[in-house]
């Protein structure tokens, strides 16, 4: 099987040890497991209970304890209609891997993360774009959909909140979305690895698995719950689908580690703790973010509703990707380049790292601005 080069991926893995500073991180500030543990309302001598653990493959579906966790997260889930995978990554891979067949047709959004539209392409689907628009706030246009969306579409593929833009589709337009699926029999798969930073109220991003009767929620650790390294994540989706994700997961998963399971199982437990957490950095950083923006008149951006994450718009003689490397060889300060996102002319920035990294960060953009 070919499949494209993966752009994000790609720059991440090329710079991301060569930064002083990364404002090309998605995830929420990293905890370490003391933090996790004492968050959690726990401490050192909870991690007795691992000692006499044996590292068998453990509960193949993922524990019954951490599936009942996830299910807590929606509003119409369960723990059979849960699966835990290798990250967020590994439950779109399959998914896409379980639903699409050679000649499918499949709609992604763009800009988006780049597995949605490269491994339906790498089966030989046949791929229809809706473009995200900036005077749109980086929301979907319906009326596009509509006209999309012929019977017999297959898939249609969302991220909510958005990677990179940083926007949030509300639950009428989800239903919406949901009409227009319907109506021509397609699933529509909505990575929401971002839900749980909204900057307003309890952050929760309503979930297309608890709309719509073939909706399949994608989700993990890594970005609201700040816990990359457990590598652990999930699908939320009708029972029929689970069964067949299982035939494919046999073959690249089986399990995944008993730790990730037992220290996600923690993490979400608590899961109101974390997010509080994580909502004093990100709409902390987000507020400083907007200041900065302010000030520069080279930058524009439509303000993120949620996420981590930015996208914005540059004034330079530059392409996206030069930028980037000339900024981060004279400053230290990694973005990633609007280019490894089909979105030349931008920049993304992520702002959900420690404060005191994104305020040097900016300052340091600032004199590198102005000497151009």
């Amino acid at each position: 099987m070919k499949i494209d080069t993966f752009g994000v991926e790609m720059w991440m893995n090329e710079w991301e040890t060569k930064c002083e500073l990364n404002l090309a991180e998605t995830c929420v500030e990293s905890l370490s497991i003391a933090e996790l543990l004492r968050i959690a309302g726990k401490n050192e001598t909870d991690l007795s209970v691992l000692l006499p653990l044996k590292m068998t493959y453990g509960e193949i579906k993922g524990s019954n304890r951490l599936r009942n966790a996830i299910a807590a997260l929606y509003d119409k889930q369960s723990d059979i209609n849960v699966l835990v995978t290798h990250g967020t990554i590994g439950a779109n891979m399959l998914v896409h891997k379980t639903l699409v067949e050679r000649g499918d047709h499949v709609i992604s959004i763009v800009p988006t993360y780049q597995q949605h539209y490269s491994i339906p392409k790498s089966i030989g689907a046949d791929i229809d774009f809706l473009q995200l628009r900036e005077e749109l706030g980086w929301l979907p246009d319906l009326d596009e959909l509509k006209k999309l969306a012929v019977p017999g579409t297959k898939l249609i593929a969302l991220t909510n909140p958005n990677n990179p833009t940083g926007a949030l589709i509300p639950r009428e337009m989800l239903e919406e979305i949901a009409a227009i699926a319907r109506h021509v029999g397609a699933w529509v798969l909505c990575d929401e690895v971002y839900r749980g930073t909204d900057q307003h109220g309890q952050g929760m991003t309503t979930s297309m698995a608890d709309i719509y009767e073939k909706g399949i929620s994608t989700a993990g650790m890594s970005k609201a719950y700040s816990l990359a390294g457990l590598r652990l994540g999930w699908i939320a989706a009708p029972l029929n689908l689970i069964e067949d994700v299982m035939v494919h997961r046999d073959y690249d998963t089986i399990s995944v580690g008993l730790l990730d399971d037992h220290f996600a199982t923690i993490a979400l437990e608590s899961y109101q703790n974390l997010l509080k957490r994580a909502h004093h950095i990100t709409r902390g950083n987000l507020s400083r973010l907007t200041s900065w923006i302010e000030g520069e008149p080279r930058l524009s951006w439509v303000k993120p509703r949620s996420g981590t994450t930015a996208l914005v718009k540059f004034d330079l003689e530059l392409g996206s990707y030069d930028f980037c490397v000339e900024l981060l060889q004279q400053t230290g300060v990694m973005f990633t380049p609007g280019a490894a996102l089909q979105m030349e002319g931008y920049v993304r920035i992520g702002y959900a790292n420690n404060p005191e990294i994104l305020k040097v960060g900016l300052e340091r953009v600032s004199d590198f601005l102005l000497r151009h």
